[in-house]
This record gives C-alpha cells, sequence and structure tokens, in this order.
C-alpha cells in the first residue's frame, strides 16, 4: 500500500475477503478511519470507517463523496482519453462500460434524524477480466485493463481514493455540500428518461431532482 495520509489506518485482506463486511464488523470496535481493503489482481475493494456529525438523512452525501473520489482517483490513474463517469446512485462508468460501483451501509435500525454512530462506505472495482472471460457475453461491462490502464493496482487505487476522499470529505465540512454536489452532477450520465429535465441534487437528503413541464420527481440516494 502507497503511503496514506495519517486519519487512516489500513487492514490488508486476503484475495476473496469482503471489505465492506469487514468495515462494517469492526466499524464500532476501531472507528473513523479504518480501511478495509482486497489484495486481488483481478478487482478492488475496499470500504472505510466515517464517524458523521450530520444526521444520517445527510450524512448519506458520503455515498456521492466517495463515488466523486473514486472518480478523480481514475482520471488521475488512467489514460487522458479515458471517460469517467456516473450511473446514479453510485455506479462507476468508464468509457460507458460498467466497470464497479459502491455502497454505504449504517447501524441498523438508525432513524433518519438520528445521527448515526458510524457509517461505512465502500466501492468495488474490476481491475481485470478473468481468464476465459468472453466480452460478448456481458458487452455492457468493462475493466480498467480493457479501457488502457497501464498494470492496475488495487494498492494504487484504494491509496488514491482514499486521498482524494479526505480531501472531498475535508472540503464539505468546511464549505458546505454545493462543490460535492455541482462535481457529481457533472460526472452524472444522462438517463433515459431525464431527457429536457433539469437535475439537481437535494442537500439535505442526497436525492436526485428532476424537474421538467411543471413536474418535480426525487430519485432517492438509496
Amino acid at each position: 500500500m502507497p503511503d496514506l495520509p495519517s486519519v487512516f489506518t489500513p487492514l490488508a485482506l486476503r484475495e476473496g475477503g469482503d471489505a465492506m463486511a469487514r468495515a462494517v464488523a469492526l466499524a464500532a470496535e476501531r472507528g473513523a478511519g479504518l480501511l478495509a481493503w482486497v489484495g486481488a489482481y483481478a478487482r478492488a475493494e475496499a470500504a472505510v470507517v466515517l464517524e458523521p456529525e450530520l444526521s444520517l438523512a445527510e450524512a448519506r452525501l458520503a455515498l456521492l463523496a466517495a463515488a466523486n473520489a473514486l472518480a478523480d482517483a481514475l482520471v488521475v490513474l488512467g489514460p487522458p482519453e479515458a471517460i469517467i463517469a456516473l450511473r446514479w446512485p453510485a455506479e462507476v462508468l468508464v468509457n460507458g462500460g460498467h466497470c464497479g460501483g459502491l455502497r454505504l451501509a449504517a447501524p441498523p435500525g438508525t432513524g433518519e434524524a438520528a445521527v448515526p454512530d458510524w457509517l461505512v462506505v465502500g466501492f468495488e472495482l474490476a481491475l481485470a477480466f478473468p481468464p476465459g472471460h468472453e466480452s460478448g457475453h456481458h458487452p455492457d461491462r468493462t475493466c480498467l485493463e480493457e479501457e488502457g490502464f497501464e498494470a492496475p493496482s488495487a494498492a494504487a487505487l484504494t491509496a488514491a481514493w482514499a486521498r482524494h476522499l479526505m480531501a472531498g470529505l475535508d472540503r464539505w465540512q468546511s464549505q458546505g455540500p454545493r462543490k460535492l454536489l455541482e462535481d457529481c452532477l457533472a460526472r452524472l450520465e444522462d438517463g433515459r428518461d431525464e431527457a429536457g429535465l433539469r437535475r439537481g441534487i437535494d442537500p439535505r437528503s442526497g436525492a436526485l431532482v428532476l424537474e421538467g413541464d411543471g413536474a418535480r420527481r426525487l430519485v432517492p440516494l438509496a
């Protein structure tokens, strides 16, 4: 693992491990900054424990912060021509193909207005196709190796994600969520049923707001 900011405590898992499940299991004991990650040839997987000071409804924006951080990391690590986009709410696209996604977990039973004791946000991304894979079977899916990333590494990607996530969370805390929401909207692909609609993100709940023809629709951040 490349050098990480001191706020993170990395926990390496063997190939086949579940970073999200491990981080959730240790969240209450280990607290903020625990970074579980899986070192594997074909996939990168990592999850970090956060201790928010906002209600669960507002703190869910951490999922968007993590998605934006992963996109930032891919822009830095990938070829300049690679197009990195997000599909609502937390799916990662590379050159139009599904490459991975992110998840968010909170303590069971936490109410929307309550401040959760912890949150865990994590990602999984395809680095390479397994041996014998035939791309024609899943033409909508891709991996970093297929899209020109040179020797994609789970360790390097995890470290880059963690650094960008820390910077994004610091900016959110000091300046509010506006820049985070603008960045996510700029990366969001056009949905099939969103032509001509104005899009925004509700900072109080993280819901995607679609407006047009006098109608307003919310797509939850779930």
